[in-house]
């Protein structure tokens, strides 16, 4: 079943149980996970083609954080208990999920190279590049609130404050 979502619009809770997974037609979503701390962190950036959640590809479990709309987007809702009967089945599904965490992995040695390339700066530029290649007409700052952009480029908010008055 095809759902719209707009942005804004939460797509999962954290905590919510593994009742379907979701694949990401269009549009972006960020993943945020609340600490018992009181502390929401932005984990992940889901973009189309992905299965979510990944850690439920093969075995059920909780939402591990809660998935908001960052973009207006379809997602694809799929009953888990088909998925998980066909994964039993279907060497093909096997296959099939086995490239959907292999493509993840992929982004996320992509994300650990954005993370240790070099100045601030620079990896502020390649989230605004990568992030551009999938929200054309949005600008990183009108997606992710300074806090969230510096966690997912690993630098403090301030940090990215000033790079944004410096034009960067």
């Amino acid at each position: 079943m095809k759902m719209t979502l707009h942005k804004g619009e939460v797509l999962f809770h954290q905590g919510d149980p593994g009742t379907y997974l979701y694949r990401i037609v269009s549009g972006l979503y960020k993943v945020t996970r609340l600490h018992e701390n009181g502390n929401i962190v932005l984990f992940n950036i889901l973009y189309p083609g992905e299965v979510v959640p990944h850690h439920s590809l093969i075995s059920p479990k909780d939402f591990h954080g809660t998935a908001t709309a960052l973009t207006n987007g379809e997602v694809e809702r799929i009953s888990a208990k088909d998925w998980y009967a066909e994964l039993a089945i279907s060497t093909d599904k096997a296959l099939d999920a086995a490239k959907l965490l292999q493509e993840k992995l992929r982004f996320m040695q992509q994300r650990i190279d954005h993370l240790t390339i070099g100045s601030p700066a620079e990896r502020l530029e390649l989230l605004k590049r990568w992030m551009n290649s999938y929200a054309k007409e949005e600008r990183v700052t009108d997606l992710l609130t300074q806090e969230e952009i510096g966690q997912f480029i690993g630098v403090r908010r301030e940090t990215v404050n000033r790079l944004i008055r410096q034009g960067v």
